[in-house]
């Protein structure tokens, strides 16, 4: 890893100080140039010599969307810089959501390894996505349930011989749609007589034959849920 020079953007001193003895003995490639425990202090630094790499606290004075606005703004007015977040927010996954769209090249939470030499050379090597071991594990395990959720969906559709109208059907009738609503969708080219008979069928079919008595709309949307054949996270109605 060849030398870079780098600022440390932390509002809490003891953090600071313990950030500063990492570079100094784990990194020893990386030069700190400057310290900043707020947005003001930072952008001065950043006007008198500019760095290499950002190492930006999302935390900062108190609020975490400062940092997320910093990271915004870095990328904006920066492009080739580097920003690597180094946070204490160990279970704001929105907020880590929220700062990779911001541009960041990587996070870095303050538990488990810390931040390691072999992080920070991934960063500057160019590698964008940079993670220690506990986003990783979070983000393997939802990787694994998207996947096995996929994967019960994909058999339902199949088992159940699940074509897109019947799909968008239990859909709408998830979000509250009647059937006079969703027959006239663009793309939902049925009437409400047709469409009662699509519910009829679905029942048929989704249904074991002893449970079919008296069931409605709502029985059906549940039981597509069960199924996965509609997943509630991502219930969105289609262009009217």
């Amino acid at each position: 890893m060849q030398a870079f020079k780098v600022i440390i953007v932390e509002d809490v001193k003891l953090e600071l100080k313990g950030t500063e003895e990492i570079f100094h003995s784990e990194i020893p490639e990386a030069e700190v140039i400057g310290t900043a425990m707020n947005e003001g202090q930072l952008w001065a630094l950043m006007r008198e010599q500019m760095p290499d790499l950002v190492l930006l606290d999302l935390g900062l004075g108190g609020s975490t969307t400062v940092g997320v606005d910093i990271c915004r703004q870095l990328r904006t007015r920066y492009p080739k810089l580097k920003v690597l977040i180094f946070t204490g927010e160990i279970l704001n996954e929105r907020l880590w959501v929220d700062v990779l769209q911001a541009g960041a090249d990587g996070i870095i939470l303050k538990t488990g390894e810390l931040l390691t030499r072999n992080d920070v050379r991934l960063v500057m090597d160019g590698r964008h996505l940079v993670f220690n071991e506990p986003i990783l594990e979070k983000i393997v395990a939802r990787f694994k349930r998207s996947v096995v959720s996929e994967s019960h969906r994909t058999n339902a559709v199949i088992n159940y011989d699940i074509d897109e109208y019947d799909e968008r059907f239990l859909r709408h009738l998830a979000l509250g749609y009647t059937k006079d609503m969703i027959s006239n969708l663009k793309g939902m080219p049925f009437g409400v007589k047709s469409l009662e008979k699509r519910q009829a069928d679905l029942i048929n079919r989704l249904f074991p034959k002893g449970d079919r008595s008296g069931v409605n709309a709502t029985r059906l949307v549940v039981r597509a849920l069960q199924l996965r054949i509609i997943d509630l996270d991502h219930l969105e109605a289609d262009d009217e």
